[in-house]
């Protein structure tokens, strides 16, 4: 590394950030990039050590560490230090498809086994690497790659998020032609509905989506494989398929009252709202509406995390986000060690708006919702709860307990159900007569072949619900294996 000490002269510092305050009162991305001044002295502080586990993609202790895309951080940090932006970019693009994508809402895993943060805050790496990526778009460096001849192969994929983008990107290149189905009316996955604006505004999305179909994809929206085209037309129109369609069957919550109405799927609520966002500003009233509303968020993830933010931007009355696990320590503990992912506690952009707002924060920890209670008219009212008491036993297993005496009334008109999700859907695996278990598409990991012939599948569809790091990993991975079955089949 260029500045050997730096990481012992500069600390970390935080992306600009806008007021708390003042971001809920628009649907803008809440952070931006340093300056190039900043940025060179946040490169300087990657060390030279000796295994950058930085970007060693595995998991430990059921959780991913390192960066599963392999990015070369420790050599794009050194050149950002150095003030060479260009050749950064080049090194970024060698291993990530989408930059601007992971470099705003991947969860940084990263971070958690960078070597420096054995004993003090990690290096920067996410904001260094959507910086460089946003540098590259404005400067004009990034143009539309034309691959120089076509090999006659073509491929469907099912499916428009990072799995099915990095999947046909690839392909492209190699000569393919590609074309990506996507039911709803935008491409994107969940890059488009369900993260939410302020976190990635769309212009990023659509922008990628662009420079995609100026290199050759196309794009198919509008249209359900399995509906709109059955499967055994694909199959016969195509060389290979690649089914991207995501782990999108929402987990329900089983308890007395869930028929109330006013209990809503979370990402049925994200989707409606960036949609109505996009194409009307609102205007179209479709969307849920948590105006001057009492809202509890069941489920103490991301996407729930994602809810408390989008009901504030709609200015409720108040927000509660329910969580079944207690308060994370402040400090990593003795069973989390690096460079595992740091399990500690964090206030994300969503917990610091809503402590700026009502003066606490929203989380409510170790709770259980018993059951919901409606009103004479059918809408939900209140939920009732208990706290719950997290225990080992013998065999050192955790289990729950109730606290007697805890129990609380929580008044609700709207309620948020954010608890994870149970694997893809499986109408469509049936007609394309692909194998399923646990809910996922059944096909190895590295194979990515599932039991069709000519039929492969990635991303969360094939290992559930996962991060967006891992959905460009097999994104660009089932290309590799796609391609080679590709040339198989043409030597054949």
């Amino acid at each position: 590394m260029g500045k050997a000490t730096g990481f012992m002269e500069y600390s970390r510092q935080k992306p600009n950030e806008k007021n708390p305050l003042a971001r809920v009162s628009d649907w803008k991305e809440y952070s931006s990039i340093f300056s190039d001044e900043l940025l060179s002295q946040q490169g300087a502080r990657c060390m030279d050590c000796g295994t950058p586990f930085c970007h060693m993609g595995t998991e430990l202790q059921g959780v991913t560490t390192g960066c599963p895309i392999h990015n070369l951080i420790p050599e794009w940090n050194d050149l950002v230090y150095r003030g060479r932006w260009k050749e950064a970019l080049d090194r970024l693009m060698m291993t990530n498809n989408f930059p601007e994508f992971t470099g705003r809402v991947c969860p940084a895993p990263c971070e958690g086994s960078c070597t420096v943060a054995i004993s003090d805050p990690a290096v920067s790496i996410k904001n260094i690497e959507r910086t460089i990526i946003d540098k590259g778009f404005e400067n004009g460096w990034i143009n539309p790659r034309i691959p120089e001849k076509r090999t006659g192969k073509k491929v469907a994929i099912v499916g428009s998020g990072p799995a099915g983008l990095a999947s046909a990107d690839m392909l492209n290149q190699k000569g393919h032609s590609v074309m990506v189905y996507e039911r709803a009316d935008r491409p994107g996955g969940l890059l488009m509905y369900g993260i939410p604006n302020m976190k990635l505004e769309k212009e990023v999305v659509e922008r990628r989506i662009q420079l995609l179909k100026q290199e050759g994809i196309e794009f198919v929206t509008n249209t359900e494989v399995g509906k709109d085209i059955t499967a055994e037309e694909l199959r016969a129109q195509y060389d290979a398929v690649i089914l991207c369609t995501g782990a999108q069957k929402q987990r329900d919550l089983v308890i007395e009252g869930r028929e109330a109405n006013g209990i809503h799927f979370a990402m049925d609520y994200l989707t409606d709202t960036t949609k109505s966002l996009l194409d009307s500003n609102f205007t179209d009233g479709k969307f849920i509406d948590t105006k001057d509303q009492d809202v509890i968020v069941i489920g103490g993830g991301d996407t729930g995390a994602d809810c408390v933010a989008t009901a504030l931007r709609q200015n409720c009355r108040s927000v509660v986000q329910f969580g079944k696990h207690p308060r994370l320590p402040e400090q990593r503990s003795s069973d989390n060690m690096w460079p595992a992912y740091p399990n500690v506690f964090t206030l994300e952009y969503a917990y610091e708006e809503a402590t700026a707002k009502f003066g606490n924060d929203p989380r409510q920890y170790s709770i259980q919702t018993k059951k919901i209670v409606a009103d004479a008219d059918g809408n939900v009212k209140e939920l009732h709860t208990i706290q719950m008491e997290k225990l080992k036993d013998d065999n050192g297993n955790f289990y729950f307990e109730e606290i007697p005496g805890s129990e609380k009334v929580w008044p609700a008109q709207h309620v948020f159900i954010a608890i994870g999700f149970e694997g893809t859907e499986q109408p469509l695996l049936a007609q394309f007569g692909v194998e399923t278990k646990n809910n996922k598409i059944d096909a190895a990991y590295g194979d990515y072949k599932t039991n069709v012939d000519g039929v492969f599948a990635a991303g969360d569809a094939r290992r559930g619900q996962s991060l967006i790091v891992w959905a460009i990993n097999e994104g660009r991975e089932v290309a590799t294996a796609v391609d080679e079955y590709l040339f198989t089949a043409v030597a054949k």
